[in-house]
Protein backbone atom coordinates (compact mmCIF):
# COMPACT_ATOMS: atom_id res chain seq x y z
CA UNK A 1 0.00 0.00 0.00
CA UNK A 2 1.33 3.29 -0.63
CA UNK A 3 2.15 5.68 2.21
CA UNK A 4 -0.26 9.54 2.49
CA UNK A 5 1.79 12.02 3.86
CA UNK A 6 -0.11 14.85 5.23
CA UNK A 7 1.16 18.61 4.75
CA UNK A 8 -0.24 21.55 5.54
CA UNK A 9 -2.04 22.63 2.07
CA UNK A 10 -1.54 18.93 0.53
CA UNK A 11 -1.43 15.35 0.78
CA UNK A 12 0.80 13.33 -0.66
CA UNK A 13 -0.25 10.02 -1.40
CA UNK A 14 3.05 7.64 -3.12
CA UNK A 15 6.37 9.36 -3.56
CA UNK A 16 5.33 10.91 -6.63
CA UNK A 17 1.46 12.66 -6.54
CA UNK A 18 0.08 15.46 -4.51
CA UNK A 19 -3.37 16.78 -3.96
CA UNK A 20 -4.22 20.25 -2.75
CA UNK A 21 -7.78 21.46 -2.25
CA UNK A 22 -8.39 24.98 -3.56
CA UNK A 23 -10.32 27.47 -2.51
CA UNK A 24 -12.58 29.22 -5.70
CA UNK A 25 -16.27 31.13 -5.89
CA UNK A 26 -19.40 29.49 -6.07
CA UNK A 27 -20.64 29.81 -9.72
CA UNK A 28 -25.11 30.13 -9.91
CA UNK A 29 -26.81 27.09 -11.03
CA UNK A 30 -29.30 29.73 -12.98
CA UNK A 31 -29.01 29.28 -17.09
CA UNK A 32 -26.50 32.07 -17.39
CA UNK A 33 -22.56 31.60 -18.49
CA UNK A 34 -20.41 33.14 -16.02
CA UNK A 35 -16.35 33.48 -16.23
CA UNK A 36 -14.24 30.88 -14.55
CA UNK A 37 -13.87 31.28 -10.78
CA UNK A 38 -10.32 32.57 -9.59
CA UNK A 39 -8.25 30.23 -7.38
CA UNK A 40 -8.38 31.64 -3.88
CA UNK A 41 -5.30 30.11 -1.91
CA UNK A 42 -5.03 26.35 -0.86
CA UNK A 43 -7.69 25.23 1.89
CA UNK A 44 -5.32 23.62 5.02
CA UNK A 45 -5.48 20.32 5.87
CA UNK A 46 -5.55 18.69 9.54
CA UNK A 47 -4.97 15.44 10.55
CA UNK A 48 -7.93 13.70 12.76
CA UNK A 49 -5.50 11.88 14.96
CA UNK A 50 -4.06 15.48 16.07
CA UNK A 51 -7.61 16.27 17.43
CA UNK A 52 -8.97 14.02 20.74
CA UNK A 53 -12.62 15.60 19.96
CA UNK A 54 -12.73 14.30 16.11
CA UNK A 55 -15.04 11.32 16.01
CA UNK A 56 -13.34 8.33 16.84
CA UNK A 57 -13.49 6.76 13.14
CA UNK A 58 -11.86 9.17 11.85
CA UNK A 59 -9.12 8.93 13.75
CA UNK A 60 -8.92 5.04 13.52
CA UNK A 61 -9.42 5.74 9.43
CA UNK A 62 -6.59 8.27 8.97
CA UNK A 63 -9.03 10.70 7.99
CA UNK A 64 -7.87 14.04 7.34
CA UNK A 65 -10.46 17.09 7.29
CA UNK A 66 -10.55 20.80 5.78
CA UNK A 67 -12.94 23.97 6.82
CA UNK A 68 -14.84 25.22 4.56
CA UNK A 69 -17.40 28.14 4.58
CA UNK A 70 -20.61 27.84 2.26
CA UNK A 71 -19.73 31.02 0.40
CA UNK A 72 -16.90 28.65 -0.97
CA UNK A 73 -16.31 26.22 -3.34
CA UNK A 74 -13.11 24.10 -4.37
CA UNK A 75 -11.49 22.66 -6.82
CA UNK A 76 -8.62 19.86 -6.72
CA UNK A 77 -5.24 20.46 -7.98
CA UNK A 78 -3.15 17.41 -9.18
CA UNK A 79 0.68 16.88 -8.93
CA UNK A 80 1.92 14.16 -10.64
CA UNK A 81 5.39 12.92 -12.56
CA UNK A 82 4.87 12.85 -16.37
CA UNK A 83 7.22 10.33 -16.72
CA UNK A 84 5.66 8.05 -14.18
CA UNK A 85 1.84 8.70 -14.21
CA UNK A 86 -0.81 7.46 -11.95
CA UNK A 87 -4.50 6.35 -11.94
CA UNK A 88 -6.47 8.11 -9.60
CA UNK A 89 -10.31 7.53 -8.29
CA UNK A 90 -12.12 10.71 -6.86
CA UNK A 91 -15.29 10.57 -4.79
CA UNK A 92 -17.68 12.65 -3.56
CA UNK A 93 -19.44 11.06 -0.49
CA UNK A 94 -20.35 7.26 -1.77
CA UNK A 95 -20.27 8.56 -5.52
CA UNK A 96 -17.41 8.36 -7.75
CA UNK A 97 -17.12 11.72 -9.25
CA UNK A 98 -15.69 10.65 -12.94
CA UNK A 99 -18.60 7.70 -13.47
CA UNK A 100 -21.31 8.54 -10.94
CA UNK A 101 -21.93 4.98 -10.03
CA UNK A 102 -21.44 4.62 -6.57
CA UNK A 103 -18.05 4.17 -4.80
CA UNK A 104 -16.34 1.24 -5.61
CA UNK A 105 -12.11 1.37 -4.57
CA UNK A 106 -11.47 -0.95 -7.80
CA UNK A 107 -10.75 0.79 -11.19
CA UNK A 108 -13.04 -0.03 -13.85
CA UNK A 109 -12.86 1.07 -17.89
CA UNK A 110 -15.89 0.81 -19.09
CA UNK A 111 -17.04 3.17 -18.09
CA UNK A 112 -13.79 4.89 -16.95
CA UNK A 113 -13.90 5.68 -12.96
CA UNK A 114 -10.77 7.05 -13.02
CA UNK A 115 -8.30 9.92 -13.82
CA UNK A 116 -4.69 9.99 -15.42
CA UNK A 117 -2.70 12.15 -13.69
CA UNK A 118 -0.83 13.16 -15.39
CA UNK A 119 -2.17 14.67 -17.86
CA UNK A 120 -5.09 15.72 -15.75
CA UNK A 121 -4.33 18.98 -13.98
CA UNK A 122 -7.17 19.25 -11.82
CA UNK A 123 -10.97 18.52 -11.40
CA UNK A 124 -13.28 21.12 -10.53
CA UNK A 125 -16.28 18.96 -9.88
CA UNK A 126 -18.64 16.35 -10.82
CA UNK A 127 -18.44 14.95 -14.27
CA UNK A 128 -21.96 14.87 -15.73
CA UNK A 129 -20.59 14.52 -19.30
CA UNK A 130 -19.98 16.64 -22.53
CA UNK A 131 -16.92 18.07 -21.35
CA UNK A 132 -18.61 19.56 -18.77
CA UNK A 133 -18.38 19.07 -14.68
CA UNK A 134 -20.69 20.04 -11.81
CA UNK A 135 -18.92 22.66 -9.85
CA UNK A 136 -17.89 21.44 -5.95
CA UNK A 137 -19.26 23.24 -3.51
CA UNK A 138 -20.20 23.28 0.74
CA UNK A 139 -23.58 22.31 1.68
CA UNK A 140 -25.13 20.37 5.10
CA UNK A 141 -25.45 16.47 5.05
CA UNK A 142 -29.00 15.84 5.25
CA UNK A 143 -30.02 19.13 3.61
CA UNK A 144 -31.11 17.49 0.56
CA UNK A 145 -28.44 19.63 -1.73
CA UNK A 146 -25.36 17.16 -1.71
CA UNK A 147 -24.30 15.39 -4.90
CA UNK A 148 -24.90 11.92 -2.76
CA UNK A 149 -28.95 13.47 -2.89
CA UNK A 150 -28.52 15.10 -5.82
CA UNK A 151 -27.34 11.36 -7.48
CA UNK A 152 -29.98 9.59 -5.91
CA UNK A 153 -27.87 7.90 -2.74
CA UNK A 154 -28.46 8.12 0.56
CA UNK A 155 -26.43 10.44 2.04
CA UNK A 156 -24.17 8.47 4.47
CA UNK A 157 -20.47 9.85 3.86
CA UNK A 158 -19.85 13.25 2.81
CA UNK A 159 -16.66 14.94 2.07
CA UNK A 160 -14.26 13.68 -0.55
CA UNK A 161 -12.77 10.11 -1.32
CA UNK A 162 -8.99 10.12 -3.18
CA UNK A 163 -7.51 6.86 -4.20
CA UNK A 164 -4.27 6.64 -5.83
CA UNK A 165 -2.84 4.02 -7.66
CA UNK A 166 0.72 2.91 -9.10
CA UNK A 167 1.22 1.78 -12.62
CA UNK A 168 2.35 -2.05 -13.09
CA UNK A 169 6.19 -2.91 -12.38
CA UNK A 170 7.99 -1.72 -16.03
CA UNK A 171 5.30 0.20 -17.77
CA UNK A 172 7.35 3.43 -17.17
CA UNK A 173 10.95 4.12 -15.73
CA UNK A 174 11.53 3.88 -12.39
CA UNK A 175 13.73 7.23 -12.73
CA UNK A 176 12.51 10.57 -14.09
CA UNK A 177 14.41 11.26 -17.43
CA UNK A 178 17.92 13.86 -17.62
CA UNK A 179 17.44 16.68 -17.89
CA UNK A 180 17.54 18.91 -21.23
CA UNK A 181 20.71 21.53 -21.06
CA UNK A 182 18.89 25.29 -20.00
CA UNK A 183 18.85 26.93 -23.34
CA UNK A 184 20.95 30.39 -22.92
CA UNK A 185 18.69 33.21 -22.83
CA UNK A 186 15.18 34.01 -21.69
CA UNK A 187 12.78 31.14 -20.87
CA UNK A 188 9.33 31.43 -22.27
CA UNK A 189 6.55 30.73 -19.89
CA UNK A 190 4.22 27.63 -20.66
CA UNK A 191 0.37 29.35 -21.66
CA UNK A 192 -1.94 27.73 -19.46
CA UNK A 193 -5.41 27.42 -21.53
CA UNK A 194 -8.35 29.08 -19.86
CA UNK A 195 -11.21 26.79 -19.95
CA UNK A 196 -15.35 28.12 -20.62
CA UNK A 197 -18.36 28.36 -18.23
CA UNK A 198 -21.65 26.73 -19.33
CA UNK A 199 -24.64 27.26 -18.32
CA UNK A 200 -25.77 27.26 -14.69
CA UNK A 201 -23.19 27.03 -12.89
CA UNK A 202 -21.38 23.82 -15.14
CA UNK A 203 -17.91 24.71 -16.10
CA UNK A 204 -16.56 22.89 -19.31
CA UNK A 205 -14.03 20.64 -18.26
CA UNK A 206 -12.28 17.56 -20.00
CA UNK A 207 -11.82 14.20 -18.33
CA UNK A 208 -9.35 12.82 -20.61
CA UNK A 209 -9.68 9.10 -21.39
CA UNK A 210 -7.11 6.72 -20.09
CA UNK A 211 -4.54 6.37 -23.28
CA UNK A 212 -2.81 3.63 -21.40
CA UNK A 213 -5.70 1.12 -20.55
CA UNK A 214 -6.74 -0.93 -17.92
CA UNK A 215 -3.57 -3.14 -17.55
CA UNK A 216 -0.96 -0.31 -16.88
CA UNK A 217 -2.33 0.11 -13.36
CA UNK A 218 -1.82 -2.11 -10.24
CA UNK A 219 -5.01 -2.65 -8.28
CA UNK A 220 -2.87 -3.78 -5.32
CA UNK A 221 -0.58 -1.12 -5.05
CA UNK A 222 -2.59 1.98 -3.84
CA UNK A 223 -3.04 4.42 -1.00
CA UNK A 224 -6.32 6.50 -0.21
CA UNK A 225 -7.72 9.34 1.80
CA UNK A 226 -10.75 10.38 3.26
CA UNK A 227 -11.14 14.10 3.17
CA UNK A 228 -13.52 15.31 5.56
CA UNK A 229 -15.29 19.08 4.93
CA UNK A 230 -16.66 20.67 8.11
CA UNK A 231 -18.39 24.37 9.00
CA UNK A 232 -16.67 26.99 11.01
CA UNK A 233 -18.87 25.96 14.34
CA UNK A 234 -17.16 22.54 13.84
CA UNK A 235 -13.77 23.49 13.65
CA UNK A 236 -14.25 25.84 16.51
CA UNK A 237 -15.78 22.57 18.07
CA UNK A 238 -13.04 20.21 17.25
CA UNK A 239 -10.03 22.02 17.41
CA UNK A 240 -10.88 24.53 19.83
CA UNK A 241 -10.13 27.59 17.71
CA UNK A 242 -11.68 30.06 14.67
CA UNK A 243 -11.49 28.62 11.11
CA UNK A 244 -8.92 30.52 9.22
CA UNK A 245 -10.61 33.53 7.78
CA UNK A 246 -11.72 33.03 4.43
CA UNK A 247 -10.54 35.21 1.33
CA UNK A 248 -14.38 34.67 -0.14
CA UNK A 249 -16.69 37.67 0.55
CA UNK A 250 -19.91 39.70 -1.17
CA UNK A 251 -16.85 41.57 -2.35
CA UNK A 252 -14.97 39.31 -4.02
CA UNK A 253 -18.16 38.48 -6.08
CA UNK A 254 -19.25 41.45 -7.24
CA UNK A 255 -15.22 42.54 -8.02
CA UNK A 256 -15.54 39.07 -10.37
CA UNK A 257 -19.08 39.75 -11.80
CA UNK A 258 -21.27 37.13 -9.64
CA UNK A 259 -23.50 37.37 -7.50
CA UNK A 260 -23.79 36.92 -4.23
CA UNK A 261 -25.86 34.48 -2.09
CA UNK A 262 -27.87 34.75 1.09
CA UNK A 263 -26.05 31.69 2.44
CA UNK A 264 -27.19 29.65 5.05
CA UNK A 265 -25.62 30.74 8.98
CA UNK A 266 -23.10 28.33 10.24
CA UNK A 267 -23.39 29.81 13.96
CA UNK A 268 -26.68 27.31 14.45
CA UNK A 269 -28.23 28.15 17.41
CA UNK A 270 -26.55 31.30 17.82
CA UNK A 271 -28.90 33.62 16.36
CA UNK A 272 -32.86 34.56 15.92
CA UNK A 273 -34.63 31.99 13.30
CA UNK A 274 -34.68 33.17 10.05
CA UNK A 275 -31.58 36.00 10.88
CA UNK A 276 -28.89 36.54 8.14
CA UNK A 277 -27.18 39.08 10.27
CA UNK A 278 -24.20 37.87 9.95
CA UNK A 279 -24.07 38.27 5.66
CA UNK A 280 -26.31 41.14 5.55
CA UNK A 281 -23.59 42.81 7.87
CA UNK A 282 -21.04 42.45 5.26
CA UNK A 283 -22.53 43.86 2.43
CA UNK A 284 -23.62 47.12 4.71
CA UNK A 285 -20.27 47.24 6.61
CA UNK A 286 -16.59 47.69 5.40
CA UNK A 287 -17.03 45.38 2.24
CA UNK A 288 -18.71 48.37 1.19
CA UNK A 289 -20.31 49.02 -2.99
CA UNK A 290 -22.15 45.40 -2.94
CA UNK A 291 -24.81 45.74 -5.49
CA UNK A 292 -27.90 44.58 -3.91
CA UNK A 293 -29.55 43.45 -6.79
CA UNK A 294 -26.79 40.71 -6.81
CA UNK A 295 -27.80 39.21 -3.29
CA UNK A 296 -30.28 35.87 -3.45
CA UNK A 297 -31.58 33.82 -1.18
CA UNK A 298 -30.64 29.79 -1.45
CA UNK A 299 -33.65 27.62 -1.33
CA UNK A 300 -34.56 26.69 1.97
Amino acid sequence: MLQTTIEEFDIQIGERFRVTFQRTLRLPDDGREYPLPPGLGAFPVHRAVDFPKVPEDWRRNGDVFIPMYQSEALWLGFNAAPWKPNAVQVGVGNINAVSGAKWKESLTAKPQDYLVCPAQPWLDGINVGGGRVKQFVAMPVGSGYTVESQMGVEEEAGGLRITVYEPVAGRFPDQPPPRPPRPAGPMAMAMMAPMGVAAGGTMQQKIYPDKYGLNAWDAENRGSVFVHIIDSLSYRELTGKDAPPTPVSAKTYSDHGLPWFELYDEEKGTLEAGSFGGVTSVGEGKEGSVDVKRVRKLRS
